[in-house]
């Protein structure tokens, strides 16, 4: 049996289907946050270091920090992972096992859905994690990180790690949901984390140019966000920023310079 089939075995304790679901989260986050320090920071360091969003690299104790609080992120993930899944079993949720169920169109409709689902939950979450009484306990941490490398997707406090968790149950409470569709959604979600804390903007120079502005976010976006502590809440896309007026004045501006630079 191998671990997909365990973690959804009705026979697997929790324990396992835990441990399962921290492997899981633990190895798609090593294998691409690893793989961008890998080609940023090491193999083409010099060769792309003029797409370097803020150019200095970021000290040896930042990325330490930030791998530690990301293994502990990854636990945490790993817990709500579980408990979700055996609330899956019990009923509790829309989350099916077969994918007949709902067919292949669903499967992957439920992604698109998710992907919007969650850029929604983040922007407000995280909005709100930036009021001033909540910051010191749920973003802080985050917000450590200056000049964040890709080690500095997951590096949060445990108490936002817990409100990060929570697309899981949510999605599945909401909509009916396979839990392998979830699993690419998860992919999905890591790449564009992973990508949006690598340092560096890799969008074409033309795109603030077309309509994609208003969709797509980059790089420099949240780079900034982390920078000035204010402004550019959002995730995936550039709608609720756009919609909320929270899009930081010099967003467009600061994207041109960086993919100006020869």
């Amino acid at each position: 049996m191998n671990l997909a089939e365990r973690i959804l075995d009705p026979n697997t304790s929790f324990l396992e289907v835990t441990l399962g679901a921290t492997v899981a989260v633990g190895v798609r986050y090593f294998f691409f946050a690893g793989l961008a320090w890998l080609l940023g920071y090491v193999l083409f360091k010099n060769r792309w270091f003029h797409r370097k969003i803020i150019t200095r690299l970021p000290q040896s104790a930042d990325v330490r920090r930030e791998l530690g609080y990301s293994l502990l992120t990854l636990v945490i993930f790993g817990l709500i992972g579980g408990a979700t899944i055996v609330a899956a079993r019990h009923g509790w949720t829309r989350m099916y096992w077969k994918v007949g169920n709902h067919g292949w169109g669903w499967f992957f409709g439920s992604i698109v859905c998710a992907i919007f689902l969650h850029d929604a939950y983040f922007y407000w979450t995280h909005r709100l994690m930036h009021h001033r009484q909540l910051f010191p306990v749920f973003h802080r941490v985050h917000h450590l990180s200056t000049n964040p490398s890709p080690w500095a997707a997951y590096a949060f406090a445990p108490a936002e790690a817990v409100v990060e968790a929570g697309i899981f149950p949510l999605a599945v409470i909401l909509m009916p949901m396979h839990p392998f569709a979830f699993g690419l959604f998860m992919v999905w979600q890591m790449v564009f984390n992973v990508a949006g804390h690598s340092g560096y903007e890799f969008h074409p120079r033309w795109l603030m140019n077309t309509w994609l502005r208003f969709l797509l976010n980059t790089p420099t976006n949240h780079v900034m966000h982390h920078e000035t502590m204010r402004g550019n809440y959002g995730l995936y896309f550039n709608i609720w920023d756009r919609l909320m007026g929270t899009n930081h004045p010099d967003y467009e501006d600061r994207f041109r310079e960086v993919t100006r630079r020869a």
